[in-house]
């Protein structure tokens, strides 16, 4: 069972960033880390054509629960704020993604801009900004064409491995590194989001890419070239687009979109497992599993709105809102830290915990 130990919030220095440029639908333009002491996390923004970093204090825990377990958020301290002068992009950034480095002391930081132009930069595990490695990949059309929403993610496994979606051009890249490593995944649809699909369900392993476009899902394995590599079609609510899609460790995934509804989903069969009906006012646009207790999701959608709930009793056990739109959400790949970037400036930080009266019943 989990429980909150805190949520923050923070403001955005005005000096540093006062008009954050709108992008587009999706929240993919934050990223987050905690420090290994847990003391502070760097929270990682971008916003036209530069990204920021922003240092957040996760000393105090407190909760302050209101109606409905909506928690109540307490003022936060941002320790610093700067830009990080590593991502030389000419078009607005569309996503920021974080993965781990090939030693103990940096990690990467990935960036993509509305054309499809990926930078990848080494930074130290502080987040300080020192002249590390950074790669520059144009786009296979060479930017040519207009400008739409692109993501990016990590490989769990291959840290040099990154996946990159680019909408208008209906495509998927893969990179390791700088270098290409196979002919452009061709969509039928626009992509909205895509994740490595990971775990020991998973007969492919983990070089199985999941892609949702349009109103289905399609999932490819890198090793195939067979069709193109489409080793399977998974279809959401008829007339529905899905938004989000995210694996867990143990194999399984799930989908959300317009029709308000979680979807989870056996890669041993592509059938549903649980479908967590309307648990959402308005449409899904984030969805992340728990690194705690896989049983529970986080669940973030446009109405303000981050809930945590259990996806097999659909069960909400808390939530927090925003105080305008959502420009930024994610989740610490390692931790159950959420933060959510906001409109107005504001920055919320979720903590969450297991619950300790869990650990008591066990012990008794």
């Amino acid at each position: 069972m989990l429980e909150p130990q805190s949520l923050r919030k923070a403001v955005i220095p005005p000096s540093l960033l006062s008009d954050p440029s709108p992008g587009s639908f999706q929240s993919t333009r934050l990223a987050l880390r905690v420090s290994d002491d847990g003391s502070c996390c760097l929270v990682f923004i971008a916003s036209g054509c530069l990204v920021y970093k922003i240092e957040i204090s996760l000393d105090e825990s407190m909760v302050i629960k209101g109606k409905e377990s909506l928690l109540i958020p307490i003022h936060a301290t941002v320790l610093n704020s700067s830009i990080v002068n590593r991502c030389p992009h000419r078009s607005e950034i569309q996503s920021i993604a974080l993965g781990e480095g090939d030693g103990d002391d940096s990690f990467i930081m990935g960036t993509v801009d509305s054309y499809g132009h990926l930078i990848l930069s080494r930074l130290e595990r502080n987040g300080a900004d020192v002249d590390k490695i950074s790669y520059s990949v144009l786009p296979r059309n060479n930017g040519v064409g207009e400008g739409s929403w692109a993501g990016l993610c990590f490989s769990s496994v291959h840290q040099s491995t990154v996946a990159v979606a680019h909408s208008f051009c209906r495509s998927v890249d893969v990179y390791d590194q700088d270098m290409h490593v196979r002919a452009s995944i061709r969509q039928l649809l626009y992509p909205a989001s895509l994740s490595f699909l990971q775990g020991s369900l998973l007969v492919s392993g983990n070089s199985v890419l999941a892609v949702a476009e349009g109103s289905q899902l399609s999932i490819w394995d890198l090793r195939v070239y067979e069709k193109g590599g489409c080793v399977q079609r998974v279809c959401g609510s008829i007339g529905d687009i899905i938004y989000t899609v995210c694996g867990s460790p143990s194999g399984e995934f799930a989908i959300g979109g317009s029709d308000r509804t979680v979807t989870i989903y056996d890669p041993r069969r592509w059938s549903p497992l649980s479908r967590w009906v309307n648990c959402s006012k308005y449409e899904i646009t984030s969805a992340c599993f728990s690194s705690i207790d896989l049983a529970y999701i986080y669940v973030q959608s446009i109405d303000y709105e981050v809930l945590c709930g259990q996806w097999k009793e659909s069960k909400k056990e808390f939530s927090f809102r925003g105080d305008s739109n959502w420009l930024g959400f994610s989740k610490c790949a390692n931790k159950d830290v959420l933060a959510g970037w906001c409109d107005s400036g504001s920055i919320f930080v979720a903590d969450v915990k297991a619950s300790s009266k869990e650990f008591w019943d066990e012990d008794v």
